[in-house]
């Protein structure tokens, strides 16, 4: 038995002898990418089915990534935290009701003006069609239009099926927004206390690394926060102030547009202004629309090579290549809330990522995750001011 068993494991040892090295990496590294994207599946899947669940703690914790700066100023000059987290909240519940008031009047006030013109742009291309190389008939035109509400009634049930469904949405859009309330008053006022309850399930010897890495990864996420929206309001401010130089209908909530878009980096910076440039053209002509154009791609071109450079820095600053295949990735698995998330969290993950595979050991509290210059891992060959953990021989940790 012992020969032939010694037989059969040096046949085997041939075997594997014989097989190319190179085929043997490739093999050993397919199936562990296989793993881990199958893992990145089911995540997915669990994500897209509890969407309901996950996009409102999401938004929420963008949210505080936002106001937690502002809470934790008030703490430290000696406010007590569950009325600072009050007073951020209904300031900035106040400044969004206000600027939404302002939307929806400015709206209001600008629709028959904006019908106006269209009525009229309208006509000139009705007069085009007749009279340019086309030369429709007015009973051609006519036919056409018939046609169009025809269509129009016969998917009235769609139509219909849709109203519904809008009603559903509306729902569930009412019940996402108040547990995104809900999670944010907690994430404000027990966001620490929150963490150290996760880190829990993490391997004690690696706790303090993964600890670390979360705090530059939140880091990373206010500084991303704050940078983006201080760009949305100047790409809002500038391209608001163009249309309303250019005598645009509907130039405030265009605006307000554009200051939504901007939190999607690039697409929707592209996608606001196409709006614009579109009602330009509708409610203006030809030529103020192309005004409004070369305005869209000032402002772009300040955003790109000025703002986001100065604001973002070297610590969350992304590739642009990576951000647009995020963004199209997050659009394609969930949707407009997919794209809005995408780059937040290839910020976090990057910043999290080489904290794991750069930084020393280091005690956690240390780590303000509040401070923008704590979203890049620090050099293991300069002397910093923070307590280094030193591991000894017998495992014991020394702090100096």
């Amino acid at each position: 038995m012992v020969c032939v068993s010694s037989a059969r494991f040096t046949e085997g040892n041939d075997i594997t002898g014989r097989v190319p090295k190179v085929l043997r990496v490739g093999a050993a590294l397919s199936w562990r990418l296989l793993v881990i994207l199958a893992a990145i599946a089911g995540i997915a899947w669990i994500a897209g089915y509890l969407a309901i669940v996950v996009i409102p703690v999401a938004i929420a914790l963008l949210l505080s990534a936002l106001l937690a700066p502002a809470v934790a100023h008030l703490v430290h000059w000696h406010v007590p935290r569950g009325l600072a987290t009050a007073a951020v909240l209904i300031g900035g519940l106040a400044v969004v009701g206000g600027v939404l008031t302002f939307v929806i009047t400015e709206f209001s006030n600008g629709v028959p003006a904006l019908a106006a013109q269209v009525s009229q742009s309208i006509s000139q291309i009705s007069h085009w069609l007749e009279t340019g190389p086309l030369h429709l008939t007015q009973q051609q035109l006519r036919d056409f239009l018939n046609k169009l509400i025809k269509s129009l009634g016969a998917d009235q049930t769609a139509i219909t099926s849709g109203a519904l469904t809008t009603a559903v949405t509306v729902g569930e859009m009412l019940t996402a927004i108040l547990l995104t309330l809900f999670t944010l008053i907690f994430f404000l006022h027990d966001g620490n206390k929150i963490w150290s309850f996760v880190i829990r399930i993490v391997p004690g010897d690696v706790r303090d690394r993964v600890d670390v890495a979360g705090r530059r990864g939140f880091a990373s996420l206010v500084s991303y926060v704050r940078a983006t929206a201080a760009v949305a309001v100047v790409d809002a401010v500038g391209i608001g102030i163009g249309l309303a130089i250019v005598r645009v209908p509907l130039a405030a909530p265009l605006a307000a547009l554009v200051f939504l878009a901007a939190f999607i980096p690039i697409i929707g910076a592209v996608v606001a202004g196409a709006v614009a440039v579109l009602v330009a053209l509708v409610a203006n002509g030809f030529v103020p629309a192309l005004i409004v154009l070369g305005i869209v791609i000032a402002v772009m071109q300040l955003e790109s090579h000025v703002l986001q450079p100065l604001l973002l820095g070297r610590a969350v600053r992304l590739h642009p290549l990576a951000v647009v295949l995020s963004i199209a990735t997050g659009v394609v698995v969930g949707g407009i809330a997919g794209g809005l998330l995408a780059v937040p969290l290839l910020a976090v993950l990057n910043s999290g990522i080489r904290s794991l595979m750069h930084d020393p050991p280091i005690v956690p509290a240390d780590v303000d995750a509040l401070e923008r210059s704590e979203a890049r891992p620090i050099e293991t060959n300069t002397d910093d001011h923070r307590r280094v953990i030193e591991v000894t021989t017998d495992g014991e940790r020394e702090e100096g």
